[in-house]
């Protein structure tokens, strides 16, 4: 299981990288291995601002759709549209080809409500 030391994760399964007062989204090894072959992507809140917790879009595999959430609250940029013509970037490669939107932060304070790979790891019994 790929767990990135540098990013920080959600109880939810999202994880985000920053870069300043940006942030890049996804979901994590773990969740696409539980949820199995992505077939699509849904995010309609781009240009809109999404709250801390709040529903972003779902992401539907071959047995499932699950809803993505927002790990921090912030206005939503820009989506990878790679996504749309080839969803199953995301079960190849989460942490970089298989991102699912970028965010500009509202408040950098919340980024300490996220949890470390460390404690990541020990909420999936990794």
């Amino acid at each position: 299981m790929n767990i990135p030391a540098e990013l920080k994760y959600t109880k939810d399964h999202e994880w985000i990288r920053v870069d300043g007062d940006i942030a890049t989204i996804g979901i994590t090894d773990f969740a696409q291995s539980e949820l199995g072959d992505i077939v699509y992507i849904e995010i309609e809140t781009v240009g809109e601002t999404v709250d801390k917790d709040a529903v972003f879009g779902t992401v539907e595999a071959v047995k499932t759709v699950s809803d993505l959430f927002m790990p921090v609250t912030g206005e939503v940029l820009e989506l990878n549209a790679k996504l749309e013509g080839a969803p199953e970037l995301v079960n190849k490669d989460p942490y970089n080809e298989g991102w699912m939107v970028k965010v500009k932060i509202s408040d950098i304070s919340q980024l300490s409500d996220l949890l470390s790979a460390d404690t990541y790891k020990s909420l999936i019994g990794g």
